[in-house]
């Protein structure tokens, strides 16, 4: 049996190549020595604030080293890591903490009104560690200076915890899912470095030890952008693949993407690979490319990846107009089943849109859990065994309705829906759910719907995915008028980001006569997405 653990293998890597690049942020830079060092520096502040094996810390930062150094850190001493959509809000943000036990949250300083209202309401939390955006702004009394701990605490030294690590140490990963409350994955390290492991190009025997790494990583490997949030799995992940090679994870400096400071970061840096999420980042890259063309240099780029929404074939040629000796990856993947299909397109060709090659230990199975034969048409849910999740945090319940054991082993069963043809061409049809994918997001209708419901014009609402070149889906809302009141779209929509996530929000909005629930309250979805559609036809024609 393997054991691997994430944090024992990047030391090793750090013993091997010290002066090699792990990570980038603009003019920041630090090479595997200093990033081991920081780790250590970190991790030994979460010992010394009394936290133990396989406690939980929140890490409420955007894109930058500190996310990263702080993962490490975590995983040095078994603890464990839990991301934060930094796009919630108070709410989201205290449920999710509340529910992971978290015992430390590292946070940036650009959310000090948000951990400033929670503080007092979560009193499990041990220790609040800050992390400066620039050099003007202050440490509050109540909370650790990050960069201070570290130039105080780094060491040569590497931090080991009360308890040896082991491949059983968890990684969590928190998802929104098709439940609105997000839910923590549970992954252990040996099984999500196994499966990411196997589909690497840099491939460690299964049973491999840490001699094997030192043998294998013997200089510096990929230059890896995340240009998606290092929050959500795509982000992560693909940054893991890239540290277990010994390569450098570049993250761009804005908060916000632009695909200009992207094609800039590329070329400045040779990146070699990056990491998004589909049309919401590609589209915005090819507009910047047809407008300059010859602009920037991007010859080191050999694979663009992504995973998690609408890829659509024709924005994946269009890049690969700009630069044929690329590939782009499209996986098929999801925070609870790595593997499920994988499709892959290079300047001669690819597959159509949402179309994939099913992944080595995934198949498509019907309710009962028996396997539909390729190209009979029939229509069921895609799974994968082996590798998985062990369950969802604190959620037995879901854990067995999503993780079942089938003949014995344990299979990931997300709940896409999906056909497969003769050849093992999956052809997927989307989430049973009315879960909206919206760039990347994931966000149930229900929640929107009663945050609208809360506003004294809305009697109400009904919450939709429409088709979006940009977004994949948009949110948009139908809503019934409390008598007398009429349609204020803006006024609304500012509403919802007082109890939600900006991103939640819908983009627009229509007034119906009714929404016309059952007798037993359920709203007629399909009807409702065709009433919005065919509006958005009507604004397209006029």
């Amino acid at each position: 049996m393997s054991d691997w653990n994430f944090a024992s293998v990047w030391e090793t890597i750090a013993r091997q190549i010290p002066q090699s690049p792990a990570l980038g942020h603009g003019k920041a830079k630090r090479t595997w020595s200093e990033f081991n060092e920081r780790a250590n520096g970190i991790a030994q502040l979460l010992l010394n604030h009394g936290l133990s094996h396989q406690d939980k810390v929140a890490i409420y930062l955007f894109n930058r080293p500190e996310y990263l150094e702080t993962l490490y850190a975590c995983l040095k001493v078994s603890i464990v890591p839990i991301n934060t959509n930094y796009r919630y809000g108070t709410s989201e943000l205290q449920y999710l903490w509340d529910n992971a036990d978290a015992s430390a949250v590292v946070f940036q300083a650009s959310f000090i009104e948000q951990v400033s209202e929670l503080r007092d309401k979560l009193t499990q939390v041990k220790v609040w560690i800050w992390v400066s955006d620039d050099q003007s702004s202050q440490c509050p009394s109540w909370a650790i200076p990050y960069e201070e701990s570290v130039q105080s605490l780094a060491s040569i030294n590497n931090a080991t915890g009360n308890v040896p690590r082991s491949g059983d140490d968890l990684i969590m990963l928190y998802t929104g899912g098709t439940t609105g409350m997000p839910k923590g994955v549970m992954w252990r390290q040996d099984d999500l470095f196994g499966v990411l492991n196997h589909g690497s190009l840099l491939r460690f025997p299964e049973d491999g030890t840490l001699d094997d790494v030192a043998a294998i990583v013997s200089g510096p490997g990929p230059v890896h952008l995340s240009a998606c949030p290092l929050m959500h799995g795509t982000g992560c992940f693909t940054a893991f693949v890239a540290l277990n090679s010994g390569g450098c994870v570049v993250t761009l400096e804005s908060n916000t993407f632009y695909p200009e400071e992207l094609l800039d970061c590329v070329e400045q840096n040779g990146i070699n690979v990056i990491s998004l999420v589909g049309d919401a980042f590609a589209k915005p890259i090819l507009e910047a490319l047809d407008k300059n063309p010859n602009k920037w240099n991007l010859s080191t780029l050999r694979i663009i990846v992504s995973s998690g929404v609408m890829f659509s074939e024709q924005s994946k040629q269009r890049l690969l107009k700009h630069h044929p000796a690329m590939l782009v990856v499209d996986a098929f993947s999801s925070s609870e089943a790595m593997g499920l299909g994988q499709s892959v397109s290079s300047a001669g060709g690819g597959a159509k849109t949402a179309s994939f090659s099913i992944g080595e230990f995934a198949k498509v199975i019907d309710e009962d859990g028996n396997e539909i034969a390729p190209g009979s048409g029939k229509v069921g849910k895609l799974a994968v065994r082996g590798r998985t999740p062990i369950g969802y945090y604190k959620d037995p319940e879901k854990s067995a309705k999503t993780f079942p054991i089938i003949d014995g082993m344990r299979w990931s069963v997300p709940g896409d829906y999906a056909t497969i043809d003769a050849d093992g061409t999956v052809q997927v049809l989307g989430r049973g759910s009315q879960c909206i994918n919206t760039g990347g997001e994931k966000v149930y209708p229900e929640e929107v719907e009663e945050a609208l419901k809360l506003h004294d014009s809305i009697q109400d609402a009904a919450v939709v995915g429409v088709p979006s070149d940009k977004y994949g889906e948009e949110i948009w809302a139908l809503v019934q008028m409390t008598d007398g009141e009429s349609l204020d779209k803006e006024l609304l929509i500012k509403f919802v980001k007082t109890h939600l996530a900006g991103y939640k929000a819908p983009k627009n909005i229509i007034a119906i006569d009714s929404i016309g629930r059952s007798p037993s309250g359920k709203i007629d979805y399909k009807k409702m997405k065709d009433t919005a559609i065919s509006h958005l036809k009507s604004l397209s024609t006029k």
